[in-house]
């Protein structure tokens, strides 16, 4: 099971830190993505880390401005958003081999 937290609404410019809590599979086994889906379009792939978070990649839209890590103790993995723009406007997914989490809301707006 995965459990997104940590969306909401915030001003163009600002932060958020998105968090994944993960239970029912060995966490540390499994490299981590985020993914995000805006109204109307198809779900992209943001960002994936690898299981003992040694390697990153991110997608060129948020290159620079999102960082994601894990905490293998924790079962966690979060999505620092920095810079954020209104078309960073989607529901945030986290995901791994065969599971989904269901979701959390950012909405970038003035």
């Amino acid at each position: 099971q995965l459990v997104e937290s940590g969306g909401g609404l915030v001003q163009p410019g600002g932060s958020l830190r998105l968090s994944c809590a993960a239970s029912g599979f060995t966490f540390s086994a499994y490299a981590m993505n985020w993914y995000r889906q805006a109204p109307g379009k198809e779900r992209e792939w943001v960002a994936t880390i690898t299981t003992a978070g040694g390697s990153t990649n991110y997608a060129s839209s948020v290159k620079g401005r999102f960082t994601i890590s894990r905490d293998n103790a924790k079962n966690t993995v979060y999505l620092q958003m920095n810079s954020l723009k209104p078309e960073d406007t989607a529901v945030y997914y986290c995901h791994t081999y065969i599971y989904w989490g269901h979701g959390t809301q950012v909405t970038v707006s003035s």
